[in-house]
Formats: structure tokens, C-alpha cells, sequence
């Protein structure tokens, strides 16, 4: 079996659910589940050992022959989306119904559908000028997808921020494509690691990639984005479309020479997105914009394997650097599964609750207890706990950047302080999903809604479900998946194909099956004598006070506030405080809000400084034809005096 048959069966499935997008959504849901079967088939086979899948078409668009191309590292990011998109898709037939969404609900499906087509045709096109009708594609359907709900008016802010900020990733990509056309002599895509002359073209793909994928400073766009969005749109612009930017620093910098030095800026910048989107996640009150900072977090966490790779990659340090890489790409994976996880979760208690404040939730556990349970199993799994995936591909970038620290050379010297740092991410991490859980699921319902609130339908369950099986299933039997991993490494470093890794993972997944085993009977051990002995319900101790509410529960900004204090310099939290007045004050308050930092500080003053220098500048054109021609003397004026200095 080649991967052309199921491929031209995926497109042909998704044409079909296009065109069906409008008429009948169970035809469009079928549509869609076949088109990503096939399309994880044609991924597997590929990753699995199959040769190459390479296309030709005669037709031609924009003057180009359509080439497609599915190898190890387009198959392993087709494989994601086939799953998130499949998922999504069953998840939003409950969550965005046609009952519930009659304006929207069709437009979506069809949006969806012109999403998972130019995303499967980004990681498959091998000719850049395809590549760039795919992304501006999927970049337009992402847009109508997050506005989805436009009669808002911060869902309008946020999509008209992405739009702009996708733009400038566009123009960077228009340019680094059209010179690699220029140098080249042609707009196929291939490897040209023999041309070092186009070394240089990587800070303008780091640029417009960076952008798309939300590294820190250039994650301006996703905090709103993906906290406006429906859930399932969340889901899978955090769990796939992001990894877009990904994909395309992995594909290009396997395919391309680099400068020297660019695995270090690659993973400063991962370092840095790690750290600070933690950070930034501990500040905020939203659910899904907590969520979404986590995102720009652990696209950190790739970065820093990428970044590292390129650096083993350019000192020869084959060992560790196929360590490293392997761990960032099924990070990839496994970001991509338990945080659209996560996002359906917030999705169930939104749909439920309709509030996304956790200060106005809590007590969702005795109400929505399949949520709480799948939300918290995510929660474990991005915190990079045992005996869940994040941990495994986490420990793969910790076993390589070990490695590097015995190798000798700058590259032990920077893995130490990278090591540490990650491992202060995962401890950040582990904080703030305490304050998510606690804060959402446990103690008291804090509002009408939270008490009021039901669990979702099956539609949803199971699409949580099936993510959280995969996420198990990562975790218990890594070294099942490693053959697909090392494919991919392979086909980015050649000369690093084959290296052995599965024997650790072995160990490291019936280690894993050892601790799942014994966290399973301790909870059935505690259940068991909970029924055997009953439960006696009584006040916790309630600092003095006789009848306790849910007022005197952690709100979101208290639990956090020690550790967001610590970064404070960055973060600049807003505090509004009523402080108590006379022996028996009526009214007190006291709250803390963090900025959108490089938004409010940065982007935001810049922009306004141009639209001033541009209202400046306007007063210039005023219609009097003999002062333009004043101004081109001057301006003549000033390249004769430049011209005669320089020949000077």
C-alpha cells in the first residue's frame, strides 16, 4: 500500500464535507472522520517504515505544477491533525450545534473544513508558492473561525489582532519564499544544504514561523485568540495550527544551511517562551487564556529541543542532539493532544457555566465529574507528571541536554542552566493547574451558574475521552511510538537515522505502567473504605468565622499572587484595592489584573507613534503642485550632497 490512496481518499472526503458543510451536518461529520482516517493512515504507513509519497500533477496553479510531497516529519504533523481535527469536529456537533448556533453553525463547519484542507496541504505542498496560497488559506479560515461569535466586541478585537499580526508572518514568508525563488532559480522545495549563500533567509523564516507559532515576543496575537474562540477552535489553533510555525522551522532548517549561531537564538527563545509563559499563565483569571499562555509555554519547550539540535547538528554531536530533537518533536504530539484536551475541558465548563472567570466557579466536581476527571488527567500530563505522555517526551530533552552537559564544549555549559530552567517551568506549571483545579473544580460553587452547572453530552465526552486515551497511551507504551518519532528525526538529519533510543523507554514505560497500577488501586482502596465506613461531613477550620461562604475560598489572583509577585517586573499586575475604613467597615476589596506586557508596552505605543509620524506627514499633502515640486529639489538636493561626500 502507498500513502496516494488514502491521501486522494482524505481529499476526497473533505471535499465532500465542504460541499455537505451547509446542507447536512451528520454527511459533513462523516465526511470530515473519513477524510482524517484516511489521512492517518497515509501518515502511519509513511512513519511506519513506508517509502516517501511523492506527486506530480500536469495542471498547473499560478503558473506552477501542483507538487505534493509526504514524508517523515509532513507525516508526523498530518497524523496530529488528523486526530484534532477529527475530534474537533465530533465535539463541536453538541458544543456548537445548529439548534443552539443557527447564524453560525454552518458557516463554521464550512470554515473548519477550509482549515483542515490548507493545513494538510501546507504540510504537503513542495513548492513554495503553494505553500504560501495554503498558509494565507488556513491563516483566512482561522480568522472566521475565531469570530465565529463577531457580535462581540472582544471577539472582533481579537480576530482583527490575529489578522494583522498573521499578515506581517505572511509578508515574512512572501519574502524569504520569493528570495529562495531568486537564489535558487525555481520555487521547488527540496534539500539545499549545499547552497550556504541562503544561510541568511533564516531569520526572516525564523520571523514569520515565530510569529504563527507564538514564541515569546511574538505571541501577541494567541492569548486573545484562542481565550475568544469557540472551544473547539481553541483546541485546534492550540494544538495544531500553532504547530504550523513548528513545522516550518523543522522543515526548512532540515532542508536548509543555517547561520552560525542559530541554534542558540532558537533556543534562548525557547528558554524564554518556556519561562515567561508560565509565568504570564499564574496571572490569569480567564480559563482559556490561562490555557493559551500554557501554549506559548510549552511551544518553549520545543524550541529549546529544536534549538539544541541545530546546535549538536553544527558541532557534530550526533548522539544527544537525536535525543533532543526526538523529544521536541513528540512533544509536538503530545502538546497538541492534551492541550486540545484541556481546551474541550474549558469548553465543557464554559458550555455549562457560561463564564470563563474561574473566580466565578468552583464545586464543578460533584456536578461535572467526567470533566473534572478528563481536565484533570490533562492537567497531569502538561504538567509533565508520570505516568502521563508529557513526561516522556520532557524527559527525552532532559536525557539529551544531560548528555550535552558531559559532552564538553559552550553546549555543556548551556544545556546546565537550560535543564534548570525547564525543570522550573514544570514546577510553575504544577502550581498553576493546582490553582485551575482547585480554584474551577473543587471547594464551593462561587455563583449561580457554577451551582447550576451539568455535564456535557456524549458527543463531547467522548471526544475528550479519545484524547485522553491517546495521552495514556504515550505515557504506558512510549516505545511503541518511538519508530514514528525517529522516522521523523531521520528525515530531518540524515546521518542521525537509526539511533537507538527505545530501549530507555521501555524501562521508562513499565516504570510508568508500575505507578498507574498503583495509583489506580490506591484510589480504589480509598473509595472502598469510604463506603465501607461512611463519610462524615463537617466545617473545615474557618478562621474565626461562624458560618463560612465561598468568599472566604483562594479566588484565582490570591492563590498565585506570591509566585506572580516574583515576576512582577514583567508581568506589571494592575491592583485595584477598597481597603476597610472605621471598626466595622462595610465594603472591601482588593484585586489584581496582569497586562498584556509586550502588547500594552511595546506593540501598542510603537503603532501609535506611527499613526502619529503619519498624521504628521499628511499635512504635507495638501494639493499645491509647487511645493511638491519644492520637495523633489530638496530631495535632489540631498542625493547630490550625499553622492558628492561619498565620492569625497
Amino acid at each position: 500500500m502507498t500513502a496516494g490512496a488514502p491521501l486522494a481518499a482524505a481529499a476526497a472526503a473533505a471535499i465532500v464535507g465542504l460541499l455537505a458543510s451547509r446542507a447536512a451536518p451528520r454527511l459533513w461529520l462523516a465526511a470530515i472522520v473519513v477524510a482524517a482516517i484516511s489521512a492517518l493512515v497515509a501518515a502511519v504507513h509513511v512513519l511506519g517504515g513506508g517509502a516517501d509519497w511523492d506527486w506530480r500533477s500536469a495542471a498547473l496553479i499560478g503558473g506552477e505544477p501542483l507538487h505534493l510531497r509526504l514524508d517523515g516529519i509532513s507525516a508526523l504533523f498530518l497524523a496530529l491533525l488528523s486526530v484534532v481535527g477529527s475530534v474537533g469536529a465530533v465535539y463541536s456537533r453538541e458544543y456548537w450545534s445548529q439548534r443552539a448556533h443557527p447564524r453560525s453553525a454552518r458557516a463554521g463547519r464550512a470554515w473548519w473544513t477550509v482549515l483542515v484542507l490548507s493545513l494538510a496541504l501546507v504540510l504537503l505542498a513542495a513548492n513554495g508558492l503553494h505553500f504560501l496560497v495554503a498558509w494565507e488559506l488556513f491563516t483566512l479560515a482561522g480568522y472566521f473561525l475565531i469570530t465565529l461569535e463577531r457580535q462581540q466586541r472582544a471577539v472582533r478585537a481579537a480576530g482583527w489582532l490575529y489578522l494583522a499580526v498573521s499578515h506581517v508572518a505572511v509578508l515574512a514568508l512572501f519574502a524569504f519564499f520569493a528570495l529562495l525563488a531568486v537564489r535558487t532559480g525555481s520555487w521547488e522545495l527540496g534539500p539545499m544544504r549545499d547552497r550556504p549563500q541562503l544561510a541568511p533567509l533564516f531569520w526572516l523564516m525564523l520571523l514569520g514561523f515565530g510569529i504563527k507559532a507564538g514564541m515569546f515576543p511574538l505571541h501577541i496575537w494567541l492569548p486573545s485568540a484562542h481565550a475568544n474562540a469557540p472551544s473547539h477552535v481553541s483546541a485546534i489553533m492550540s494544538g495544531v495550527v500553532i504547530k504550523m510555525g513548528i513545522y516550518g522551522l523543522v522543515r526548512f532548517t532540515g532542508w536548509m544551511p543555517v547561520p552560525v549561531g542559530a541554534g542558540w537564538i532558537v533556543a534562548t527563545l525557547g528558554v524564554a517562551s518556556a519561562v515567561l509563559g508560565v509565568a504570564f499563565a499564574l496571572g490569569q483569571h480567564d480559563l482559556k487564556r490561562l490555557l493559551a499562555y500554557h501554549s506559548v509555554e510549552n511551544i518553549g519547550i520545543i524550541l529549546i529541543g529544536l534549538g539544541f539540535a541545530l546546535v549538536a547538528a553544527e558541532h557534530g554531536h550526533a548522539a544527544w542532539g537525536a535525543l533532543v530533537l526526538a523529544g521536541g518533536l513528540l512533544h509536538v504530539w503530545n502538546h497538541g493532544l492534551f492541550k486540545a484536551l484541556l481546551f474541550l475541558g474549558a469548553g465543557s465548563v464554559l458550555h455549562a457555566t457560561r463564564t470563563r472567570v474561574m473566580s466565578q466557579l468552583g464545586g464543578l466536581w460533584r456536578r461535572m465529574p467526567w470533566t473534572t476527571g478528563l481536565f484533570a488527567l490533562g492537567a497531569i500530563a502538561i504538567c509533565g507528571l508520570p505516568p502521563l505522555n508529557g513526561f516522556v517526551s520532557e524527559w527525552l530533552v532532559y536525557l539529551g541536554l544531560f548528555d550535552a552537559t558531559v559532552s564538553g564544549g559552550p553546549s555543556a555549559w548551556a544545556a546546565i542552566p537550560a535543564a534548570i530552567l525547564l525543570g522550573a517551568t514544570g514546577a510553575l506549571a504544577l502550581a498553576c493547574f493546582t490553582k485551575v483545579c482547585g480554584v474551577v473544580f473543587l471547594g464551593a460553587p462561587r455563583s449561580p451558574m457554577a451551582a447550576s452547572a451539568h455535564e456535557c453530552g456524549t458527543a463531547m465526552r467522548g471526544s475528550m475521552m479519545v484524547l485522553a486515551g491517546l495521552c495514556v497511551a504515550i505515557g504506558l507504551a512510549p516505545v511503541v511510538f518511538w519508530p514514528l518519532i525517529a522516522r521523523a528525526v531521520g528525515t530531518w538529519q540524515p546521518s542521525w537515522a537509526g539511533r537507538e533510543t527505545s530501549a530507555p523507554l521501555a524501562v521508562l514505560g513499565r516504570v510508568h505502567v508500575v505507578v498507574a497500577l498503583l495509583a489506580v488501586s490506591a484510589i480504589t482502596l480509598l473509595f472502598r473504605r469510604l463506603r465501607q465506613n461512611g463519610v462524615v461531613r463537617a466545617l473545615t477550620w474557618d478562621c474565626g468565622y461562624a458560618a463560612p461562604t465561598a468568599r472566604m475560598q483562594y479566588t484565582a489572583a490570591s492563590y498565585a499572587s506570591i509566585i506572580t509577585e516574583w515576576f512582577a517586573f514583567i508581568l506589571r499586575p494592575h491592583r485595584e484595592d477598597r481597603r476597610p475604613e472605621g471598626p466595622f467597615p462595610a465594603h472591601a476589596s482588593f484585586e489584581e489584573h496582569t497586562s498584556e506586557t509586550v502588547l500594552d508596552y511595546l506593540v501598542e505605543p510603537a503603532g501609535h507613534a506611527v499613526l502619529q509620524a503619519s498624521r504628521a506627514a499628511r499635512r504635507f499633502q495638501h494639493g499645491h503642485v509647487q511645493s511638491y515640486v519644492l520637495y523633489l529639489l530638496i530631495g535632489l538636493a540631498v542625493l547630490a550632497a550625499v553622492v558628492l561626500i561619498g565620492s569625497g
